[in-house]
């Protein structure tokens, strides 16, 4: 599976989140990829909306995990600061994987411990239209 959105502004970033998180169940996953400032935590913010619409979400790169209550819980994780397993370890990463679904910004940071079967998003800006987003949304393994 492999989904191209394009997107003109937050909002319809945002919208973007939110319908790809009417898809999701408990135990997904979600790998975000993406420069600094291109819309992961909008796109994430939408997925809120859907999965729990009184969450005020905001990156959590100080915190390194957010947790948004709904009737599956969502965790929304800043991997920035992780520099080895031991601090992924700490977060509690991976009793958070197994209990909801997650979204990681800047997953690349342990792409060794990502789940076999997750999604990847990334997140563009096309050098046409630096307003303009090209969202691409895969699923990766079995």
């Amino acid at each position: 599976m492999k989904e191209i959105i394009l997107t003109h502004n937050t909002e319809e970033t945002e919208l973007a989140g939110k319908e790809f998180a009417k898809t999701l169940s408990r135990g997904d996953f979600v790998a975000m990829r993406g420069d600094l400032g291109v819309g992961k935590t909008a796109f994430i913010r939408g997925m809120a909306k859907h999965l729990s619409p009184k969450a005020r979400v905001q990156s959590p790169t100080y915190q390194i995990v957010n947790e948004y209550r709904g009737t599956v819980p969502f965790y929304h994780f800043d991997m920035y600061r992780i520099d080895d397993e031991d601090s992924l370890v700490s977060t509690g990463y991976f009793d958070y994987i197994e209990n909801g679904i997650c979204a990681a910004e800047w997953s690349e940071k342990i792409e060794d411990f990502l789940p076999e079967v997750h999604f990847t998003v990334t997140i563009e800006k096309l050098p046409e239209d630096l307003d303009l987003r090209k969202i691409t949304i895969e699923r990766c393994g079995t």
